[in-house]
């Protein structure tokens, strides 16, 4: 990837002292229905609560994916929908979330094409439902990542700015941990060799340098960290062609593939806080 509430304090049924007169009295189908809820409530209280909200103007798809090859832990939601604006959606986010990745769809129409183009700003496989297996998003996109680690020390999150800007976005929660962000409209001012239009020809999203393809060879390409530039000290942020427009008016936002090391792309909170996450469109500057 490119940074609570306590847990329940209910006792799971499980481990509860129940007298072996009450247990035989009842029979095993009443067994097997108590081992299913202590498994259904030990479920609920390892889950997180993640909000999002679109304060945008105008309507945003979100889409949600797993990279089902590194976990295969699965948020309760749809991988897509739509979320007009002032509109809020919660759900329930496993505690082991592993390579998540949520983030808004702009200018969608999947009346009659539902794919990857049924939207002009990060369109994914599959259409209004992305494809599990292959529906990423398409640049640009701007994406808020998260691996949490349920039993382990951290959850890491971050805004992404590897795949460009198409909406602004902050990531909150409820412990305290720090706060990623991209909350200013980067389309506006967004350098022409990276705008991005719609039919209209209103520029719709900024692609970052690697997304253009600004070089030409994107298998060996300082914009993209790749080939000849595929570790950090080949490939500084000084190489990236217009770092510095993402990165200046986006500060806590992850800019680039090594952008690490400007200590304010990836953030990290205590796993043991079992922090809720809040997504926001368009969050107040």
């Amino acid at each position: 990837m490119q940074e609570a509430t306590s847990q329940s304090s209910l006792i799971p049924l499980a481990s509860r002292s129940v007298p072996h007169s009450f247990l035989g009295s009842y029979p095993p189908l009443t067994m097997l229905s108590v081992a299913f809820v202590s498994l259904v409530a030990a479920s609920l209280a390892s889950a997180r609560t993640f909000t999002v909200t679109n304060s945008c103007s105008y309507t945003v798809w979100p889409a949600l994916f797993t990279d089902l090859n590194v976990g295969s832990a699965l948020p309760d939601q749809p991988t897509g929908w739509e979320a007009a604006p002032g509109s809020t959606v919660s759900f329930n986010v496993p505690d082991n979330w592993t390579a998540g990745r949520i983030w808004g769809r702009t200018e969608c129409d999947f009346s009659t094409v539902n794919s990857s183009t049924s939207c002009v700003t990060g369109g994914c496989n599959g259409g209004l439902l992305c494809d599990p297996h292959s529906g990423t998003g398409v640049p640009p996109a701007t994406v808020a990542e998260f691996t949490l680690s349920g039993g382990g020390t951290t959850d890491n999150y971050d805004v992404s700015l590897v795949d460009g800007f198409n909406v602004p976005v902050s990531v909150t929660n409820n412990v305290g941990c720090g706060v990623p962000s991209c909350p200013v409209d980067l389309n506006p001012n967004c350098p022409s060799p990276l705008q991005h239009d719609d039919p209209s020809g209103k520029v719709a999203g900024c692609l970052s340098a690697c997304a253009a393809n600004l070089d030409g060879t994107p298998t060996n390409s300082a914009n993209c960290c790749s080939g000849s530039f595929d570790v950090p000290a080949t490939c500084p942020s000084s190489g990236v062609t217009d770092y510095s427009y993402f990165k200046s008016n986006c500060p806590n936002s992850y800019a680039y593939a090594y952008d690490e090391s400007s200590g304010t792309a990836l953030w990290y909170c205590d796993s043991s806080l079992g922090a809720d996450y809040a997504i926001t469109f368009c969050p107040s500057s």
